[in-house]
Order: C-alpha cells, then structure tokens, then sequence
C-alpha cells in the first residue's frame, strides 16, 4: 500500500503514478552538485542507466541532464547533424512531426516516411526509403505517446546496418524505456532519448540519453561547431564522464533532488533482470487489451504486433465524448488522458500503464482503473 496521500490514480502515458521511497528521496535536504556525497550518487546514477539500455560498452555515454524528452531532439540535432544534410524520421504519430521540425529548425532537411494512424512503416518502404538517398540518421519513435504505436526498432536497426551502414541509428524512447525491450549494444543504437516522467518512475525534469561511441566519434568529426550552447555534446560529455567517474564537474547546475529521485527508481529498476521487467508491461498489457476488447472497444494500433506494452490508445464508442467519459473516470478516482493526434483527437483516449502501476499489483491500479472504464462507459449510455 501507498503512504502518499489520497489522490486520484494516473493512468495516463506519463507522467505516471511514483513510488513512495523515490518521492521520499526528492525531499533530501539541499545540498552541492559539486560535493562528494552528489557526486558519488550521480556517477552511481550513470552506470546504473548503462544497465537500463543493457549496455557495457564502454564508449558509449549516459547522460542526465535537467531539461524535458523534449531536450533530446536539441542534443541530436544540434549534435549528429549538420545542415543541409538528409535526415529520415518514421512517423508513426504526433512526435514524427514534432523531431522533424526539430531538426528543421537547426537547418537539416527530413524526410518523414509516413504510416496511416495507428500503423508503422513496413520494412520494404524503409528499404526503399534508404536506397534512394544518403541519410545522416534515421530516427525511429519506439512508442509513439499519441497513437499508441510501437516500433520493431531490433528488425529496423537490423535492416539499416544491412542496407546503409553509415546512417546514425536514432531511438525517441521517451515512452518506451523501462517498460519494452531495448538493447542498445546488441541492436547497434546510436542514440536512446527519453525523459524521467514515464515508466523510468521519476517527476518531470530530466532528459536522459544514451550515446554511442560511433555516434560520439560522429560529432567529434564535425566539419562545423554544434549548433546549441546548452545542448552542445562538447559542454556535456566531459560532464558526464567527470560525474560517472565520480570527480566534481560544472557546465550547469543539475538538479540534486532529481537525480536522487532517479537514483532510488534505478536501483529498483535494476534489482531485478531487465528481462521480467519487461515481461511484466508485456503481460499486464495482455490483459488490459483483452478486457478492452471485451467491453467490445477497438485501439488505435490494430495488429497485435504494432501495440505497445506501456499504454493503450482507444477509440470512444459511437455517442460518448472525452468530455463526457473523462470527467465520469475521475468521479472513480482514476484519470486518463484525452486524443493527442490533431486528425483524430476528438475520437479516442489513452490508458497509461507502466512503471509502479504495473510492477506493484498490490496497489491495485490496473483492475481498479478497468472497472472504472466500465462503469463509466455504462453512466455514459454504451453497453460493454
């Protein structure tokens, strides 16, 4: 059971419901981001992120820096790509569009290779996609928080170390890391992004990366300076390297209650194999598809394979709004979110689970929002 006072529960895809000892340890007296005890959490900190993207490779770096998901697009535009130069980004919802204007405004050119709502590029025409230019990167969205959409990232990074080798491999899993399976050494990953809000279990306020070594040797063989001061790799990878060694480093103040909170949630994450973790998102996202389909509701993500793990997108039934469902759930203590996705936003809702919701069954969160949804939809004139 929770010690936090009552609340309504958020199932909404992040940010997500925390757990009582990270929220404990954000009320940590203040304290020096350059003195030892910091430093010595922080580096701690920074190899325990290696085991989130299960990597042990040495030239690649872990970075958490004090800005939103939304700082990674900055730290990759401005890092690993010049301008003019091609970019391709799969759209699979509303953040195709998003990193696209990103890398737009630092003057790089992207090509979005498009899927209709709730489905993803096939293979075949990524294929085709990069057979008919030279891209600097590509960039993929693991879950697409809008749709609900999830990404073959192991098949994608498989087809592009085939077909174009020197193409940066770029993951936005802002709504996927620690709740799907991500394998940065083993897939060949250039860059993971995600933020500290989602299933990592953290409060907003921290961008979190993974880079690559190739990656890393990339930037350092720029022909220009990068095009960001906060955001700028040559700023923060002795930062970070400093930090992880466990040596007193500055170029901008972190925030020390943000990484103890990310401390906690990390050695909890990390205290069992990655493996069961995501087996566990797996398995409660089963079940959540499978009563959703009983109350006969269909999802954004059609086919099975193209359903993430971490939140469901659903389509309203014929005669109920948002305005009318959403309020009804929150009368029952529950709180999900609304459309996202400009074309269709007014059609469907969204169901977060992931992190605590789904790791601590004792907390009830899942069943208790599931019977919410189906008395809500009762009040509301459908028949599940």
């Amino acid at each position: 059971m929770s010690s936090q006072a009552a609340h309504p529960t958020l199932l909404i895809p992040g940010p997500i419901e925390f757990d009582d000892d990270v929220l404990m340890a954000l009320s940590h007296p203040s304290e020096s981001h350059v003195g030892a005890p910091f430093v010595n959490v922080f580096g701690e900190t920074l190899s325990m992120l290696r085991q989130l993207f299960l990597s042990t490779d040495p030239s690649a770096q872990p970075f958490a820096v004090s800005g939103s998901g939304t700082l990674g697009w900055d730290f990759v535009a401005a890092n690993l790509v010049e301008r003019g130069e091609d970019v391709l980004v799969l759209h699979t919802g509303y953040f195709g569009d998003s990193f696209s204007t990103c890398f737009a405004t630092y003057g790089a050119n992207p090509t979005q290779l498009r899927a209709p709502i709730g489905s993803r590029p096939s293979l075949a025409e990524i294929e085709a996609a990069l057979k008919e230019k030279s891209y600097k990167l590509i960039t993929i969205t693991h879950t697409d928080t809008s749709t609900g959409v999830l990404s073959d990232v192991k098949a994608i990074a498989e087809l592009v170390h085939r077909v174009s080798p020197d193409t940066l491999i770029i993951v936005d899993g802002v709504c996927s890391v620690g709740c799907e399976e991500i394998r940065f050494d083993d897939w060949g990953i250039d860059v993971v992004l995600t933020a500290s809000q989602k299933a990592i279990g953290v409060p907003a306020g921290l961008c979190i990366l993974m880079v690559s070594g190739k990656a890393i040797e990339r930037f350092n063989n720029r022909s220009t300076p990068p095009s960001s001061y906060f955001a700028s790799f040559a700023n923060w990878l002795p930062i970070m390297r400093n930090y992880e060694a466990k040596k007193p480093s500055y170029f901008a103040t972190p925030s020390p209650q943000l990484i103890r909170g990310l401390y906690t949630s990390l050695k909890q994450i990390t205290s069992i194999p990655m493996e069961e973790r995501f087996a566990k998102h797996k398995e409660v996202s089963g079940v959540i598809k499978k009563a959703i389909g009983e109350m006969g509701l269909k999802q954004l993500a059609e086919s099975p394979e193209c359903q993430a793990n971490g939140m469901t997108a659903i389509y309203l039934p014929e005669g109920v709004g948002a305005p009318d469902l959403l309020p009804k759930l929150l009368a029952k203590g529950v709180i999900f979110a609304g459309g996202l996705h400009k074309e269709i936003a007014t059609k469907y809702f969204r169901f977060g689970h992931m992190g605590v919701s789904v790791m601590n069954g004792d907390l009830g969160h899942i069943n208790k929002a599931l019977d919410a949804l189906r008395a809500s939809l009762t009040e509301a004139g459908y028949k599940c």
